[in-house]
């Protein structure tokens, strides 16, 4: 059962952004890719009080991803990318993505904290950081 409303509009969107964000990653790193998204859409919190579903999500000025300005992300959704988006909607989550509402790839090591937020692991080359329970209740 999914865990935010969508359509399959939505769906497509988020399978799309978790390519393009992630597809070197491979399906892990894209999951947690669509961790990021679906929280974002859950979490009323921080810099994602007005994202109410994912088309809000994936094209949120400022804060938005970065693969939204490269032709990339703009290619035809496949189904494989599909199911793994609809995966990310149904709620499965994955360490260390599960509470995350970001992610970068440095060049380096992971940064303790980014942007305040502190840094809950790395799944190959990108950092995922997460806001305490406090300051997002809902994600």
């Amino acid at each position: 059962m999914a865990v935010i409303k969508t359509t399959n509009k939505h769906i497509d969107l988020l399978a799309r952004l978790m390519r393009a964000e992630a597809e070197g990653e491979g399906q892990l790193g894209m999951l947690m890719v669509g961790n990021v998204g679906v929280n974002r859409v859950r979490a009323d919190c921080l810099d994602f009080t007005d994202i109410r579903n994912l088309d809000d999500m994936v094209f949120q000025r400022p804060g938005g991803f970065e693969a939204t300005t490269k032709g990339y992300f703009y290619q035809r959704a496949r189904e494989v990318d599909r199911k793994l988006a609809r995966r990310a909607v149904n709620g499965e989550r994955f360490s260390p993505a599960e509470r995350s509402l970001w992610f970068f790839m440095p060049a380096g090591d992971c940064p303790e904290q980014w942007y305040g937020q502190y840094n809950t692991g790395r799944y190959k080359s990108h950092c995922f950081f997460s806001p305490t329970e406090q300051d997002c209740p809902t994600i």
